[in-house]
């Protein structure tokens, strides 16, 4: 069987995912989620005209020149308005985000007077609007702030926060439940008996759905047979997708092609000529797209980076893309490419120009998970790509698989 060309794989995964309904949450809730709609102000901030200073409101037409001195009648706070007009030869004694009085139209810092009673001597010039923050400065009320489709960050909560807006509709989170297999796997911190191997796909692939805005439902391990997995996919009710990992190679053990096609998968793509991750799986098993991950870790990461974060995002409103490579040169180098683009793990630095390098580490196994955790990105790899010197220009991406960081 040939092997799927990675973009030709991407566009059938596209396909097959759908995005998620919208939910109205809690403006404290909605850190990290796509917004799903344009969210307008309710309010114009500030409302009036206040002060930005400490100081005094005055009519700036009184202090054209100083010293000047004037009454002082009254004082304005923030929520302790002053009520009455200011006329000309008088002022008022005014704090930060205070309104600004009736008649009054600029503000000196108190740093700028000298005070005698309720006599205050001005030692610089006003002009209207001096240290005044005009109605409306930062927002109106019906101003577009927030956009459908934005990821909110903590910045965007307070934004919500000031423009009154207490509820925002968001996509609803992807539940992902997820599946490893394999009588060989066991959780961490088990005991382990010969020939078993800490499951690590699962929690990480699981962690890589939470910190992209999804739920990760951990359905467990399924052991070699048939009558484990089916009993382990019943926890699929309920979830918007299935990933699995291992058992989607061609090995005598990999039985969930088998069984999932036996409940009804319909395969969409299956092999793709990448490296790491080539055993890779899509398709839907009663009308939920499932997504079968390499058993290797490293593969499974890779596969995960490029299809399941593009599904998750599609799911919640966003773009259905690969990240954008960039140019970098190389820390070291090289060898030719053979038949499947290779996601080369590397480290990045700068040189003295100031350019991206990026350095491959010299064993590139799809089994090293230290490799992996330490990597700031990959070396993309063109299929059959010529040998490249340190120093040669290539492309690279960086390593992001939060929500936040897209």
């Amino acid at each position: 069987m040939s092997l799927i060309p990675l973009n030709d794989a991407f566009a059938k995964v596209e396909e097959g995912i759908r995005t998620l309904p919208a939910e109205m949450v809690s403006v404290a809730d909605a850190l990290g989620r796509v917004v799903a709609e344009d969210v307008a102000a309710r309010l114009t901030q500030p409302p009036a005209p206040v002060s930005a200073m400490d100081g005094y409101a005055v009519l700036s037409s009184d202090i054209p020149a100083h010293p000047v001195s004037l009454k002082r009648i009254g004082e304005s706070q923030a929520g302790g308005p002053f009520m009455g007009t200011v006329q000309s030869g008088q002022c008022v004694r005014i704090f930060t985000g205070a309104p600004l009085p009736a008649g009054t139209d600029a503000v000196i810092m108190q740093e700028d007077t000298e005070v005698d009673g309720d006599l205050i001597t001005f030692k610089e010039v006003a002009f209207e609007g001096k240290f005044v923050r005009r109605a409306g400065l930062d927002f109106s009320k019906g101003d577009i702030l927030i956009k459908k489709g934005q990821i909110l960050s903590a910045r965007d909560i307070g934004l919500l926060c000031a423009m009154n807006v207490p509820w925002v509709h968001v996509y609803r989170k992807p539940r992902v439940a997820i599946l490893a297999t394999g009588d060989e796997l066991v959780m961490p911190g088990e005991a382990l008996r010969d020939s078993q191997i800490i499951s690590s796909n699962s929690l990480m692939i699981g962690a890589m759905v939470t910190a992209m805005g999804g739920e990760a439902i951990n359905l467990g391990i399924a052991g070699d047979s048939e009558s484990s997995l089916r009993s382990m996919l019943a926890g699929v009710d309920g979830a918007d997708l299935l990933v699995t990992s291992g058992g989607v190679s061609v090995g005598e053990y990999d039985l969930v092609r088998n069984v999932l096609g036996e409940e009804g998968l319909d395969i969409d793509v299956y092999r793709i000529a990448i490296k790491p991750g080539k055993p890779f799986m899509f398709g839907r098993i009663k009308d939920k797209p499932a997504m079968g991950l390499p058993g290797n870790p490293v593969s499974a990461y890779v596969t995960a980076f490029i299809f399941l974060r593009a599904a998750l995002k599609k799911m919640q409103g966003l773009p259905f893309e690969q990240d954008k490579p960039i140019r970098a040169v190389l820390g070291g180098a090289v060898k030719a490419n053979g038949a499947r683009q290779e996601f080369m793990r590397a480290v990045f630095s700068h040189n003295e120009n100031g350019q991206l390098v990026a350095t491959p580490y010299d064993k590139q196994d799809s089994a090293m998970l230290a490799n992996l955790a330490h990597c700031e990105g990959f070396i993309l790899r063109p299929v059959n790509a010529p040998a490249l010197d340190k120093g040669d220009e290539t492309n690279v991406i960086y390593v992001r698989d939060t929500l936040l960081s897209v």
